[in-house]
């Protein structure tokens, strides 16, 4: 019996201070956070993964907040040479699994009015748009941007109560 080689899938990692310097290599944002904010959020013990491809190389990451039955995911960006390829539904996908897990109801986050390509994303992934924070974001010349608040309801979270 021969052995045909599968492609390897990409492989989903806790975040640690030891990726950061390709996480800020990705970090695509105009307005993008600093080393010293994921390393306060590592510190503060949030939910961050980071994404890997069967090369080695980076495809992307994600940083949310856990809460009281809910979840905010407060950074998400997939690397630009990846994107098209689902890797941000599979961390979505992923995220909201550990949603499930820990009992999350919601899940929370925020998104430039500007972005319709990650609205998209999120709006196919089955948030739904809630709310907006006026002046939430930095833009250019000083300007601040509106976000838009969307949430996901998450089906079959464990409540603990068997």
């Amino acid at each position: 019996m021969s052995a045909v080689p599968r492609p390897r899938q990409p492989v989903l990692l806790p975040m640690g201070t030891v990726h950061l310097d390709g996480v800020m290599a990705i970090e695509a944002y105009a307005f993008p956070w600093s080393r010293g904010n994921f390393v306060d959020s590592l510190a503060a013990g949030y939910e961050a993964r980071v994404l890997y491809g069967d090369d080695g190389e980076m495809l992307g990451y994600f940083v949310a907040m856990a809460g009281v039955e809910e979840m905010h995911l407060l950074n998400i960006t997939v690397a630009p040479c990846a994107w098209h390829q689902g890797h941000a539904r599979a961390m979505l996908a992923a995220l909201e699994a550990t949603c499930r897990q820990r009992g999350a109801r919601q899940l929370w986050l925020e998104v430039r009015v500007s972005n319709e390509r990650a609205r998209a994303i999120y709006r196919r992934h089955g948030f739904v748009e809630v709310g907006r924070r006026k002046g939430y974001y930095p833009a250019a010349q000083g300007r601040r941007e509106d976000a838009i608040v969307m949430s996901l309801a998450i089906e079959g979270a464990d409540d603990g109560l068997e």
